[in-house]
């Protein structure tokens, strides 16, 4: 199989993943792509460490939906906190794909159970609304642990994501990004 604009015994890099191939070329040459992937080891070895953490202070009457709805709040989290902070969509992507890559080697289990396509689709939608998006967050949260309208559980979906999302926030800003003269 051809392949256009590929010659034969080289290999191109995929940039399918970037908004465009010169916004990947220029993010690759000043160093951000780099940062970014490196922003992505960062989060995903913090994501571990806090689920592995809650996990263990898990209250008794906490049950597995709970536990696994708080894994996959704070890996929406990170989702959200990337597409949010990072300086454009491209740095964002790689530093997800990242993040999944260095997840997947660091804990099987908690990458297996984080990324509900289902339950990122209702915390997408909360996210995308623009108004409230803690407290629908936190609502979103609630209804994904079968306590739809619990204050508490309401409470605790928006905490967590609160607390998460400055969390990536501040990693993001310590990535130390080069300032580029075009945003998305």
């Amino acid at each position: 199989m051809k392949i256009y604009g590929a010659e034969i015994g080289t290999k191109k890099e995929d940039t399918t993943l970037f908004s465009d191939e010169s916004e990947y070329k220029k993010e690759k040459s000043n160093g951000n792509l780099t940062r970014a992937t490196n922003l992505g080891y960062s989060v995903a070895e913090e994501f571990v460490k806090v689920c592995r953490r809650d996990e263990l202070t898990l209250n008794e009457g906490d049950n597995e939906q709970i536990a696994l709805q708080r894994i996959l709040l704070l890996s929406f989290t990170v989702m959200a906190g990337f597409e949010e902070f990072c300086p454009n969509m491209t740095l964002a992507n790689s530093a997800r794909s990242a993040f999944f890559d260095k997840l997947s080697v660091l804990d099987k289990e908690l990458f297996e159970k984080s990324s509900d396509t289902g339950a990122f689709s209702f915390y997408y939608l909360s996210f995308r609304r623009g108004n409230d998006v803690e407290r629908r967050i936190g609502q979103t949260f609630a209804m994904l642990c079968l306590h739809d309208g619990d204050p508490i559980y309401q409470e605790l979906g928006e905490a967590l994501y609160c607390w998460f999302f400055s969390t990536v926030d501040n990693m993001v800003k310590n990535a130390d990004f080069v300032e580029t003269l075009e945003k998305n």
